[in-house]
């Protein structure tokens, strides 16, 4: 009876650790928003974002601003255009930048400048293979641009 026991809760346990990997949380690195003058209503916040598991970012929320969206930069006819998307996909395994002239999270209808080294709150949403939607909290520092160490760490990205 104690073999069973053992083997039964070692399959227990296997199963609630898959479980507890299926909700591990997407990793966010190098986040950073930028910094407004007064009267300005929009600004963007940039981070890399790693999921474990293949995921969708869809949706993002701030107490910052009305509106916050995830946005596309990209060329069209030779004229750089924005758009909103309805979601970003976060290959597994795989970082995913959000950077100035790319993906990124606009936070518009500002309820007040984001005033350098100060830090916005962001609450992530995102959505698994299966549908299973969790959020997650994030606290971005303010910047006038991207900061020294992200810049770095960019430019030595090779392709």
């Amino acid at each position: 009876m104690t073999h069973f026991f053992k083997i039964t809760s070692l399959a227990f346990i296997a199963a609630w650790g898959g479980a507890v990997w299926a909700q591990a949380a997407v990793k966010v690195e190098g986040g950073w928003a930028r910094a407004t003058v007064q009267g300005q209503q929009a600004t963007g916040a940039f981070m890399k974002l790693t999921a474990p598991q293949a995921t969708r970012l869809v949706s993002v929320a701030s107490p910052v601003a009305g509106v916050a969206e995830i946005h596309e930069m990209k060329m069209d006819g030779g004229v750089m255009k924005m758009r909103a998307v309805n979601a970003l996909d976060l290959p597994a395994n795989q970082a995913v930048e959000l950077k100035p002239g790319s993906y990124h999270l606009m936070l518009m209808d500002l309820k007040a400048p984001l005033m350098k080294d100060s830090s916005v709150a962001l609450t992530l949403t995102f959505k698994d293979a299966k549908g299973v939607e969790s959020k997650q909290q994030v606290s971005l520092p303010v910047n006038t641009g991207m900061p020294a160490s992200a810049e770095h760490k960019h430019t030595e990205h090779k392709h």
